[in-house]
């Protein structure tokens, strides 16, 4: 596992290393000047009002505020969010979110599911990322079975999760220039990940929503020629990245929209629960790839992204360089894809060749058992956690020895990291919100399930 560090040009002012430690890429930034004009951290006082960042709540001497509501049907909230801004003109003096527009009962749902149906569930939470939705919980859900799946499997799972994490983060991308006023980014961001999705519609018969990891391992092997699809992917990430880098970071307009604006510390992050790019912006190196590996991130070399301000600047810097990282992934997952099964012959979780079926009474049953009813798994309960692109996203799964969970609840790191948005509004303008609402990047399906 290589910790080496991997200069990109033009994106500082980062920290790329691993958790044992860091290494600074580029100068640091002056003190960037905040979203009213101001150093970070100072205290400014207008007519009748003291903003400081170190406040949650301003208060004013007088009744001359004014509550708005911003969404949920608003463009710029990103899905079905609301947020109740109480303002002094342009000035944020507190903000609240409401949420709970989207709402679907998918966890409870989830318990009157077999775990063979499970997958198509949970795919559905954060429908940007529904390759992690399925990986997580059919992580959970071989833990409590006890099985291995085979290393096949394996490979073809993290290069899956890489691919749509790039995916995730080029749609990110192009909703955060549209933000901001770049049209160009979203035409761009929606064409790399076209090719993407052509590629996940090629392997498991969809473009979104898949159910193609399932307990056991994944529902298809590769397709033919799948080397050379991935291949091409890779290619043109590595050539169409840097170009967005010149197109946006660059950009005097973008870097005053970004810098300095909406800065969290690294002890506030930890202390709402945020994971994520979001935390790596304040500087912490916390990945679960690197510091609670799974699948096999521990045989594969790539660097964890820090920034240094956790500023609107830093969110965006930290989920450009990660995309290359993710490319640097799938790359070794091309050169190293082992050859085998593509799931686990366990007869419990795996239903009996299709030649069979028509061949013997028992596999027929045991097929239709398995798709009816489903498998049974041992009385217990479980948690596990993968790196979504937003952050950590776990499962926790509690078996009664049915064939249905008796439990399921799914932390999803949008609905913790929204919780940033008090502090990070506080202060800043109307205008602002619009951009720290991006750079969290929240997906309202993953908040409300």
């Amino acid at each position: 596992m290589s910790s080496d560090v991997r200069e990109v040009e033009r994106l500082e002012p980062l920290v790329v290393g691993t958790s044992e430690g860091a290494q600074e890429l580029a100068p640091r930034r002056a003190t960037s000047p905040g979203a009213l004009g101001v150093e970070t951290g100072s205290v400014l006082r207008l007519d009748g009002v003291t903003l400081d960042p170190a406040s949650l709540d301003i208060e004013r001497p007088d009744d001359e505020t004014m509550i708005v509501n911003m969404g949920p049907v608003h463009p710029s909230t990103h899905g079905v969010l609301r947020l109740m801004l109480e303002l002094d003109g342009e000035v944020v003096l507190r903000s609240k979110t409401v949420i709970g527009y989207l709402h679907t009962g998918m966890e409870k749902t989830g318990e009157n599911l077999s775990y063979v149906q499970g997958a198509t569930n949970v795919t559905r939470m954060d429908y940007l990322a529904p390759i992690l939705n399925e990986l997580n919980y059919s992580l959970a859900v071989e833990k409590l079975l006890g099985i291995e799946i085979p290393e096949r499997a394996t490979w073809i799972r993290m290069m899956m999760s890489e691919l749509n994490r790039v995916s995730s983060h080029l749609i990110w991308m192009a909703t955060n220039g549209m933000d901001i006023g770049s049209t160009s980014a979203m035409i761009y961001g929606f064409r790399e990940r076209e090719l993407i999705l052509a590629f996940f519609e090629k392997t498991t018969g969809l473009r979104m929503n898949l159910n193609y990891v399932r307990p056991g391992g994944v529902a298809a092997d590769l397709p033919d020629g799948w080397e050379d699809d991935v291949a091409a992917i890779c290619d043109n990430l590595e050539r169409r990245i840097p170009e967005y880098d010149e197109l946006l970071t660059g950009q005097p307009i973008f870097r005053q929209r970004m810098e300095g604006v909406a800065v969290i510390s690294a002890e506030e992050a930890m202390a709402l629960g945020i994971t994520g790019p979001v935390l790596r912006s304040t500087g912490v190196a916390w990945d679960l790839r690197r510091t609670m590996p799974y699948l096999a991130y521990d045989q594969v070399d790539f660097d964890v992204i820090v920034g240094t301000y956790g500023d609107n600047f830093d969110r965006y810097a930290v989920r450009l360089h990660e995309m290359l990282e993710s490319v640097r992934i799938i790359r070794q997952c091309l050169e190293r894809m082992p050859s085998g099964d593509y799931r686990s012959q366990d007869p419990k979780v795996t239903p009996p060749p299709r030649a069979r079926i028509g061949e013997s009474m028992e596999a027929l049953i045991h097929h239709f058992k398995l798709f009816t009813e489903g498998f049974h798994v041992p009385r217990g309960e479980v948690y596990s956690a993968v790196e979504s692109p937003r952050g950590e996203l776990g499962c926790y799964l509690v078996s009664d020895d049915g064939p249905r969970p008796y439990r399921l609840h799914v932390r999803t790191p949008s609905f913790a990291n929204l919780h940033a948005l008090p502090v990070m509004l506080r202060g800043g303008t109307v205008a602002d919100a619009v951009t720290v609402i991006s750079t969290l990047d929240p997906v309202m399906g993953d908040v409300d399930r």
